[in-house]
């Protein structure tokens, strides 16, 4: 007779990860990131429970991207108004909010339900160096994602 591991929540060991984003493309790096948010990285990976670990990400502004998606990817947002589309490409995104530009990548990467909104929450992004979580201790990653 075979039984059935089920993760319950005291079975998750969380820890806390530290990733410099300096000179890594933005996909290959969401990827990763996404992975470890999730908990796929684990033996004990459930695709419906969040047993994934804590990111911080520094440097964010730091990004690369191939080919000539710094002038042609367009993030939009409509206001709501009649004629309230604001396009804005990823170049000018990376000066203004480069955090989001590497959170909307992770958020794509994630599941389309509400696990996706527990799985956020433990993503921290930081556009410099200077980080609040220091007392947790994060592990530092370097995650070989280059390869150009």
């Amino acid at each position: 007779m075979r039984t059935t591991f089920i993760t319950k929540p005291s079975d998750v060991n969380r820890k806390w990860y530290l990733i410099d984003a300096s000179d890594e493309i933005l996909g290959r790096l969401a990827c990763k990131i996404s992975d470890i948010l999730r908990g796929k990285n684990k033996s004990i990976f459930v695709f419906n429970h969040d047993v994934g670990d804590n990111v911080i990400i520094i440097n964010s502004s730091k990004i690369k991207v191939t080919g000539k998606k710094m002038k042609n990817k367009i993030y939009r947002h409509h206001s709501g108004y009649p004629g309230g589309v604001k396009d804005i490409a990823l170049q000018d995104m990376l000066i203004r909010k480069p955090e989001y530009v590497l959170r909307h990548a992770i958020k794509g990467m994630l599941p389309k339900n509400n696990l996706s909104h527990m799985i956020l929450k433990k993503l921290y992004i930081y556009k410099d160096g200077n980080y609040n979580q220091t007392a947790q201790k994060p592990i530092f990653i370097k995650l070989k994602t280059n390869k150009y």
